[in-house]
Order: C-alpha cells, then structure tokens, then sequence
C-alpha cells in the first residue's frame, strides 16, 4: 500500500549527484532548482444575488527553476567549452537534453530527474584566497524547458 511505503521509508541522503547532458558528464556535490511551480491568476466571481465576491486563484502558465550545480574545481573543461557555445551566439547547437541521478553514501542511485533542451545561462569559478585551505567551488546554471522526476 502507498500509505505504508511512504511512511515506512527514511528520506533519502543525497551524498552527490551525477550530471549527464549529451557527451558531457560530471559529478557535483549540490543541486538546486529541481522544480515546477504555477503562476496564479485570481479570478474574481460575483454570484447572482450575493452581496459579496469571492475570488478563485488558478494556475496560470507553468514555469520551472533554474538548475544550479556546484562542485569542487577541476581540469576539466567540459562545461566551460559548452557555456563557450552560448557565448559564441551558438545558443540552439547548445541547447540538450539531460539527466541528473542522486547517489547515496553507498553509490547507489536513489532519484533522478531529466530536463528537456538544457543550455548553460552562467557558469562562475571560485573566488579564491590565497590565505585559505578550502576547496575552490565552480557553479553552473542551467536553463530548460521541461523538467520531471524519473525515478
């Protein structure tokens, strides 16, 4: 029974994601924007008769989040060479399809969602302190047109 799963199970811990759009693939350690969400449109209604209106909210056009990715820096250019694409005005030869999988702490994949003509709007490198010992973190953004939970 699906009562009895959902209340059963522990929620499930993210320990990193693996990120896969056309050739390109890479492992970050945060994802946001794994989403949809409504615009509202309130409607007034006026009943016959009634001394008062009310008013009815809607779903309006549906939209969804940018994905935001972050990892720990490395060689690898993959992301930065398809964020070039864009910045050469090459925006429909970027744009792909992509699937994002969550792992657990024992690398097993527990979710995953696939989004739909995928294009990076901004990808930043980390900002850096010659005094510190953190790791430096990259950020890619990616815009879509369709994105839904697979798994």
């Amino acid at each position: 029974m699906a009562t009895e799963d959902a209340l059963s199970g522990d929620p499930m811990i993210g320990a990193h994601f693996e990120v896969s759009i056309g050739s390109i693939t890479g492992y970050f350690t945060e994802v946001s924007g794994l989403g949809s969400e409504s615009e509202i449109v309130e409607h007034k209604i006026i009943a016959k008769g009634a001394k008062e209106s009310i008013v009815r909210k809607i779903p309006g056009r549906l939209k969804w989040g940018d994905i935001v990715l972050k990892r720990g820096i490395t060689k690898n250019l993959d992301f930065y060479n398809w964020r070039k694409e864009v910045e050469q005005g090459k925006v429909e030869g970027a744009r792909q399809d992509g699937t994002i999988i969550m792992y657990d702490q024992g690398m097993t994949p527990v979710a995953e969602w696939s989004f739909t003509k995928g294009w990076p709007s901004k990808i930043s490198g980390p900002s850096l302190q010659s005094d510190g010992n953190a790791v430096g973190i990259e950020e890619l953004t990616i815009v879509h047109e369709g994105i839904k939970r697979a798994k």
